[in-house]
């Protein structure tokens, strides 16, 4: 599986039934020199075998092939293709479909009608809670591996953006942690530290990062792990230049700021309402004061769009755009815990959303999994 994870780097997953010797990731661009990397190896069981690379920083040119070698046999080439700013960026949006499969490949299905045949997403944004259980082997391949590899292939060739969800990861920095796939190690990629114990062990992750996709500058936050160096880098990104001078501003967390829909017995019983009372509270008042346009969170199993204005900045009279895009495959939630008597559209049931960014324009669509669309918005710049 391909993911993004920070500007210009890519990282890549592959897992093997039996040990396979002296595996190597090879990447190039067109008629260019090949690079190799030696990956990083984790034994989960006795017939999984996993294997993890990063590359890059890669050039901004349009095209980068990969494909893992051993002395034996090789996996087919893949091409990633990358678009520059002037041109059009199609970014699908999905969250939450762990422990949903059947649903989550008739999603899959209509996003394949939704592209068609000779078209596909350049990126895929997922918003978290790609399984039910971290630790479960059956999980991983049910619930994500599976039904994409069944109804589309994109995971080989669009790269990821995961946004970290409350099921995804094993927070415990211990080596002997849970985290099977989804182990990240951004900010390590120019330093010595890539080779310490502790990414090689497993007990280092990090989750959130920032990246450019097109015109639009994306934060990723990660809504399990608060913490003192997050709140740092959060106000470091939303203050810099690369943010501030982009077309548009989006952030993306997996548990959103404002929850209407829940489960009330957890909600009300099980202190499940207090569970992401930081982003509402530490980090939505710097969502408005740094002008973000748009904030992308799942965790709540539907969909729900706000659009409302800047107001702790009177300097810019603009909007900040929330939405809840939880309905990838989960089980629905349908009843109401709260009204926050701010959302303009809700939906309750699966989609998915295309999101397409390019120069000035963004346009924002919800298509049900049945192909109906069930919102849109655009942005001119």
């Amino acid at each position: 599986m391909l993911f993004e994870h920070g500007d210009n780097h890519y990282y890549v997953v592959w897992e093997t039934s039996c040990t396979s010797g002296a595996p190597l990731l090879e990447w190039w661009y067109d008629d260019a020199s090949r690079h190799s990397i030696e990956p990083w190896y984790r034994k989960i069981d006795d017939t999984h075998h996993r294997y993890t690379a990063i590359f890059g920083p890669v050039a901004n040119i349009s095209h980068v092939h990969y494909k893992v070698n051993n002395y034996r046999l090789s996996t087919k080439q893949y091409t990633i293709v990358r678009r520059g700013e002037a041109e059009l960026n199609r970014v699908l949006v999905i969250a939450d479909n762990q422990n949903g499969p059947t649903e989550f490949r008739k999603v899959l299905t209509g996003i394949q009608q939704y592209y068609g045949a000779s078209s596909k997403p350049d990126t895929i944004l997922h918003v978290g809670d790609a399984v039910q259980n971290v630790g479960s082997l059956s999980n991983w391949q049910r619930h994500l591996f599976a039904p994409m590899e069944d109804r589309s292939g994109l995971h080989h060739t669009t790269p990821t953006v995961f946004v970290p969800g409350n099921h995804d990861h094993d927070k415990r920095r211990v080596s002997s942690n849970r985290n099977l796939y989804m182990d990240m190690y951004h900010g390590l990629y120019d330093t010595d530290e890539l080779g310490k114990t502790a990414v090689t062990n497993g007990s280092y992750h990090r989750f959130f990062h920032s990246l450019s996709v097109g015109s639009a500058r994306i934060i990723v936050l990660d809504a399990e792990c608060a913490s003192k160096e997050e709140s740092e880098f959060l106000e470091r990104e939303l203050k810099s230049l690369a943010f501030q001078s982009a077309r548009f501003r989006i952030v993306t967390v997996h548990i959103p700021p404002y929850i209407e829909f829940w489960d009330p017995y957890g909600w009300n019983k099980k202190n499940d309402k207090h569970w992401g009372e930081h982003i509402r509270l530490e980090y939505d008042p710097l969502f408005r004061k740094h002008n973000v346009d748009l904030v992308i969170s799942g965790h709540q199993h539907n969909y729900q769009r706000s659009t409302v204005s800047h107001s702790t900045n009177s300097a810019r009279l603009g909007t900040i755009t929330y939405a809840i895009v939880g309905g990838a495959g989960g089980m629905l939630d349908l009843e109401r815990v709260e009204d926050w008597n701010m959302y303009n559209v809700t939906y309750l049931n699966h989609h998915f959303v295309a999101l397409d960014i390019k120069d000035r324009s963004l346009s924002w669509t919800a298509v049900s999994s049945t192909g109906s669309v069930i919102d849109h918005f655009a942005v001119q710049r």
